[in-house]
């Protein structure tokens, strides 16, 4: 059964995952603070004007976000240190997440958004 919200989700993990999403979390917050949270699709969502506007996650090696392809086209220069797919990258949980790239693509889904 997916946690009922974002703070039940990260309290499920270890605290150094817990610290990681709870740093994610925040990023997106900061920069779209007009987005609601919900779990969707059983991890943290936030959408903008009732339309999914990134999601993360937590795993035991990474930290995976999903800012759809649009998102990771845009920033596929800055992305390709890490593993990526379609609409999804991984920032393992042994290097520092990379929060102003976050930012800034979250700052880029809102403007798509319009």
């Amino acid at each position: 059964m997916p946690a009922p919200d974002i703070d039940t989700y990260i309290a499920g993990f270890p605290p150094d995952v817990a610290a990681r999403l709870t740093a994610m979390r925040e990023a997106i917050r900061e920069t779209a603070p007009g987005a609601a949270e919900k779990i969707g699709y059983g991890i943290p969502t936030f959408t903008l004007k009732k339309k999914n506007l990134v999601h993360f996650a937590g795993y035991a090696r990474h930290v995976g976000f999903y800012p759809g392809p649009s998102g990771i086209a845009a920033f596929a220069d800055e992305l390709a240190a890490f593993e990526s797919a379609k609409g999804s990258v991984r920032f393992p949980n042994d290097q520092p997440l990379p929060l102003d790239l976050v930012r800034r693509i979250v700052a880029f889904r809102v403007a798509e958004s319009g």
